[in-house]
This record gives structure tokens, C-alpha cells and sequence, in this order.
């Protein structure tokens, strides 16, 4: 599984009106994540279309009841992840709800099974950087084979000469995950933003109403119908 590296965005800072300067935001995805959010959203809206030009009865509306049901959670679930760092916090956009962390209130992150963030004295899971057992496996299995056999290419591995090593935005290093790489980036983030005037707060938590609504009312509307009979 590949997913995408986190790259600031074009232009580095810009000055805000207050003349403090603010840096682009380093962002972190899944491409596999969107690709199959965007095929399944793509095979679910033509077969709504399809029930709604061609059905009979109630099923052009049940169709239409469904759209909302199927299609915002598969949107937060898939496209939506997303985690932006910049000097003064981590915002980790979750299925449903946005997490906004000052790196002073960031105590942690973590890569297990699922990479989870440590702030403010809560975990919150991290949907945006999934974790990939077969390529930690793949990964260190490259990393033993360049140490054991004295491969050029070991020695200029960041992470066999200096495994604190953080990777600058748009470097890789095959012999670590890509979620390592990330969590360890945002550590290093963390540790050394944590002192700054502007990185200081408390966590927020705002929960993603666009999609909750309409999901509900989608699904409200769809029992009606088919209870409805």
C-alpha cells in the first residue's frame, strides 16, 4: 500500500496582517484512502442515477434517500482524513469530528496498530496516517538486508546512520514505514514548536456537522420510506 508523503504547501511563509509570519502547512493523506472513496462514490452515484431515471414507484425516492446515507459517510471516512502541521499546531480532520492541538498541549504520538495522538490528556486516533504491517515488515527487511550486506546505499539511510533523524518534507527512507516516518516527523515537530508564544492552548475538538446532518436526515427519510411501505 503507497501512501502520500506529507509536503508543505507552495510558498514557505507569508506575512499575515499583524506582521507575525505564517508557514505552510505540511500535509499528510492516504492516496489509497481517496482513490477508493472517489471509486466507490463514483460506482454508488450511477446507480442512484440509474434508480432514479429508470425505477418505478417509490424507488426513485428511496434512491434518493439513500444518496446522503451511503455517500457522506464514505466521504469522511475515506477523503476527508487529513493531518496539517505547521509551526503553532497539529489539526487532524477525523471522519467526524477535527481535532486542533497546539504542539504545547501535545504530549505524544504514537505508531502501533493505528497511530494515535496524546494531548491535552486524551488519545485521539489519527484516520489520515494508517498503518501498514506489510510495509513495517518490508521496510525493516530492507534495513537488515543494506546492514548486513554493507550496501552503499545503507550508509546514506538516514535512518541506519541517525535513526532521530527526521526526513525533510518530500524525502523518503525506504527502510521505515511511511506512518513511522510521519509520526516521528510530527515529534519532532512537537518538541521543538512547543516553546514558541503562538503554539501554546488548549486542545479543540469541533465535530464535523455537515456530514452528521445529512447522514441523519438521509437516514431518517430512508426508514420513513420503507417503513412506509
Amino acid at each position: 500500500m503507497t501512501e502520500s508523503d506529507g509536503k508543505p504547501d507552495p510558498g514557505s511563509a507569508a506575512s499575515e496582517p499583524n506582521g507575525e509570519q505564517k508557514y505552510a502547512d505540511r500535509v499528510y493523506r492516504s492516496v489509497p484512502g481517496i482513490i477508493s472513496g472517489v471509486l466507490l462514490l463514483c460506482v454508488a452515484g450511477w446507480l442512484i442515477i440509474d434508480a432514479v431515471v429508470t425505477g418505478t414507484g417509490r424507488t426513485p425516492w428511496i434512491a434518493l434517500a439513500a444518496a446522503p446515507v451511503f455517500a457522506f459517510p464514505v466521504i469522511a471516512y475515506t477523503v476527508r482524513p487529513t493531518v496539517l502541521a505547521n509551526e503553532r499546531r497539529l489539526l487532524v480532520r477525523n471522519p467526524l469530528r477535527t481535532i486542533t492541538a497546539p504542539w504545547a498541549s501535545v504530549e505524544g504520538l504514537k505508531a502501533g496498530y493505528s497511530v494515535e495522538l496524546f494531548a491535552g490528556g486524551k488519545r485521539y486516533q489519527v484516520w489520515a496516517v494508517p498503518v501498514s504491517l506489510r510495509q513495517r515488515k518490508r521496510a525493516t527487511r530492507l534495513a537488515t538486508r543494506a546492514a548486513a550486506t554493507g550496501e552503499p546505499s545503507a550508509s546514506r539511510t538516514p535512518s541506519l546512520v541517525n535513526p532521530s533523524r527526521v526526513l525533510r518534507p518530500g524525502e523518503s527512507d525506504p527502510t521505515r514505514a511511511w506512518s513511522d516516518q510521519v509520526v516521528e516527523t510530527l515529534q519532532e515537530l512537537a518538541e521543538r514548536n512547543a516553546a514558541l508564544p503562538g503554539a501554546a492552548g488548549p486542545v479543540v475538538v469541533r465535530w464535523c456537522w455537515w456530514i452528521i446532518v445529512p447522514t441523519l436526515l438521509g437516514l431518517i427519510a430512508l426508514v420513513t420510506l420503507i417503513v412506509a411501505g
